[in-house]
């Protein structure tokens, strides 16, 4: 006797479970793509889906669809993790931490729902999409270095407070260099709020609109441009397994063989007195800051 199709398709759904192609917290495909894969009719693609989830094979999420199920024993505790329920919050600092540790390319939903220990599906209940999770991360980092409630007097002062803490919450979380766009910026309310404190520096001066946009795009141009160096050297890290001192002493005879070859005399007379230089991030962002604020100060005084 011949096996029913539905039957047919439950036991090809069940292999793809069992081997891996899906996992915990996958959506299974549709009645619809089903009937049209398995060129059978609705009611038949229905009937599969209705004996895996008899069998606790699959479990239908809502607003989800139907995803395979956590086995037996999990399911239970992925409401909660470790005694706190599962929380927007909670999901965007898990992956704020993984972005921190491992950078911003390692947060998939996926591996996210594996660090919570929740089906990846079940994600989409709190967060929209992986661009609403970035954006929602991005906020985060930024709100912890907030604003003072006070504005400091004077637009000079306004614009050093808003540079440093962008510098703090780049130190803190390199990969936020990385996500924002001159061209193309996110409507990240974090980040707005920082041209807000910026025009509201600039509004007493006789600057005209444009001006103040462009001043306000260079002083966090200035900030994230060091700050994108941070997420860099972790790349370079990870990659190479050398730190930028291992990297550069491993540079030392290329470099001395450009210098000395008579092409670049300039260079070869500077590097002769420079001697030991320890490039320190920080110290750049502080070396540079007073002097584009000075610059700033003939255009807006």
């Amino acid at each position: 006797m011949s096996t029913p199709p539905y039957a047919r398709i439950a036991g090809d759904i069940k292999r793809r479970i069992a081997d891996g192609r899906l996992r915990p917290g996958d959506r299974v495909p549709s009645t619809r793509q089903l009937a049209r894969d398995w060129d059978v009719a609705l009611a038949t693609a229905a009937k599969a889906l209705t004996v895996l989830a008899q069998e606790g094979v699959v479990v239908a999420e809502p607003r989800v669809g139907t995803v395979v199920a956590e086995p037996r024993g999990k399911a239970a505790r992925r409401p909660e993790i470790s005694g706190y329920a599962v929380t927007r919050e909670r999901i965007v600092r898990a992956a704020i931490e993984i972005a921190d540790a491992e950078g911003l390319s390692e947060v998939t939903m996926r591996g996210l729902a594996e660090r919570l220990g929740m089906a990846t599906m079940s994600l989409y209940r709190h967060i929209g999409s992986k661009d609403d999770l970035i954006l929602l991360m991005v906020d985060t980092a930024i709100e912890d270095f907030p604003l003072p409630a006070d504005p400091p007097p004077g637009w000079r002062a306004a614009l050093e407070t808003t540079a440093r803490l962008q510098w703090a919450a780049y130190r803190r979380h390199p990969w936020l260099a990385g996500v924002t766009s001159l061209m193309r910026p996110l409507p990240s309310a974090g980040l707005i709020k920082h041209t807000e404190w910026a025009m509201a520096a600039l509004a007493g001066t006789r600057l005209d609109a444009t001006t103040k946009m462009h001043l306000q795009i260079l002083v966090y141009s200035y900030v994230q441009g060091i700050a994108a160096n941070l997420e860099l050297e972790r790349r370079a890290r990870a990659a190479t397994g050398l730190t930028d001192e291992e990297w550069m002493s491993a540079q030392e005879d290329r470099m001395r063989a450009i210098s000395q070859s008579g092409r670049y005399p300039a260079f070869a007379e500077f590097l002769e007195d420079l001697g030991e230089f320890d490039l320190d991030l920080d110290r750049l962002f502080e070396f540079g800051l007073r002097p584009l604020l000075d610059g700033l100060a003939g255009l807006i005084d």
